[in-house]
């Protein structure tokens, strides 16, 4: 027999605990961001009940969390909140709450929630504006729960407790390569351009605190030499339309990616774009001000197929006829180590006179050509192995998500779980 999960759970419920707090206790918050699945669930926020106590879904210890809301949604975050302060939390409006009635098994009705039938159902029936989709409350209560005996429902989620985690740690092992696979290419980008490729050279000290030794025959010269730095647009929201509306497309901070152009969540303006700021391609785009101290100093090389476009305000372009080497001098640590000095928690903005009188090592034309070729090279063969790990922790994924739905749906023969 299978039933809706109304039956056995309600969703969005009244959590009559959290008005029997005082004003003055705090209780978990749970912003967007703090919700992901297991031990990732970022229970530390707090705030007093008084100042949550409105605009805010209310939770208890032991309820499934659901984000409603796309892309996260898809991207299957849903958790079953635990730790939280005096067992009450509450959160954003963009989570749904299921809590899971004594004649079923919580664990079991977390990763149904997680199986592909559920998560495909949910993204067809959202509704809302691009961007802003959300998955109805009834699209949860509708939901077939194909295994209603209890005791299969614990036996269906010990087995996959067990295989899941399993799964997880060899998808954490193949990103943790990948991770250090970045540390390699990071150091030895950072050795090649501060001490070249002969390790028998002489040194000689230059006085600068994060570039104490170059090659003798090296000079140390401002970037300013090298290149000229121009900040972007500056635009307001009115500017902004749709793709194909005949628009300028404005690149911005997010448009970086691992030293990359990445083209999403664009956006394009129908502002005037002065001459002296059209890309024409083969520049370095660099993010110069964000939020986030650690996003200053990111850059990548502008594609020739991006020419016409723009840079937003908070960008700096950096033209130059150096343009093969400088990218790896700002790959390097020496590079993110004079970003430390100006883009701090406070100021969290890198001006384009800060970034053309920075301290560059630089070595003649020939040992250049030399160091782009060899770099060019290693990062490449590198690339090719975080392409190879990435593919592998994908198909982990997709046989996880292909486990969880085989088993919540009765397909796997689990010790225990037989009807």
């Amino acid at each position: 027999m299978r039933i809706r999960l109304r039956y056995l759970a309600r969703v969005n419920p009244a959590t009559p605990e959290f008005d029997r707090l005082p004003d003055d206790a705090e209780v978990s918050f749970l912003p967007l961001e703090a919700v992901w699945p297991g031990n990732k669930l970022d229970v530390d926020r707090l705030r007093p009940k008084d100042q949550v106590s409105v605009g805010y879904t209310r939770f208890r210890e032991g309820d499934i969390l659901v984000p409603k809301i796309t892309p996260t949604f898809q991207a299957d975050r849903t958790v079953i909140a635990t730790g939280l302060s005096d067992g009450i939390g509450a959160g954003t409006t963009e989570l749904h709450v299921v809590r899971v009635g004594p004649s079923a098994d919580r664990s079991y009705v977390r990763y149904l929630l997680s199986s592909k039938p559920f998560l495909d159902e949910g993204e067809a029936s959202m509704t809302g504006v691009a961007g802003q989709k959300r998955v109805p409350d009834d699209c949860l209560r509708d939901l077939i729960v194909p295994v209603t005996d209890a005791h299969q429902q614990r036996a269906i989620a010990d087995y996959l407790d067990t295989e899941t985690a399993r799964i997880d740690a060899l998808i954490e092992k193949k990103r943790r390569m990948v991770e250090l696979l970045d540390e390699r290419r990071q150091f030895l980008t950072t050795a090649v351009i501060t001490r070249g490729l002969n390790p028998t050279v002489a040194l000689r000290p230059t006085g600068i605190d994060w570039l104490p030794l170059v090659p003798s025959h090296w000079k140390v010269v401002r970037l300013k030499y090298l290149a000229t730095a121009t900040i972007g647009l500056t635009y307001s929201p009115n500017d902004i339309v749709s793709e194909g509306e005949g628009g300028t497309l404005v690149l911005r901070a997010g448009n970086i990616t691992d030293f990359a152009i990445s083209l999403d969540n664009n956006v394009f303006v129908t502002t005037p774009i002065p001459h002296s700021l059209r890309l024409r391609g083969g520049e370095i785009l660099m993010c110069a001000r964000n939020g986030s101290p650690r996003l200053i100093g990111k850059s990548a090389v502008v594609p020739r197929t991006l020419a016409g476009s723009t840079w937003g305000a908070f960008m700096v372009v950096l033209r130059s006829r150096f343009n093969s080497f400088l990218p790896w001098i700002f790959g390097s640590s020496m590079f993110s180590q004079q970003i430390g000095l100006f883009a701090t928690a406070t100021i969290n903005q890198l001006t384009s006179a800060t970034l053309t009188n920075m301290a560059i090592p630089f070595p003649p034309e020939q040992e250049r050509e030399e160091i782009v070729r060899y770099l060019n090279e290693r990062s490449a063969q590198m690339d090719e192995a975080v392409v190879r790990l990435e593919q592998q922790a994908q198909l982990l994924a997709e046989y996880r998500g292909a486990l969880i739905t085989a088993a919540v749906i009765g397909e796997l023969d689990i010790p225990g779980a037989a009807a």
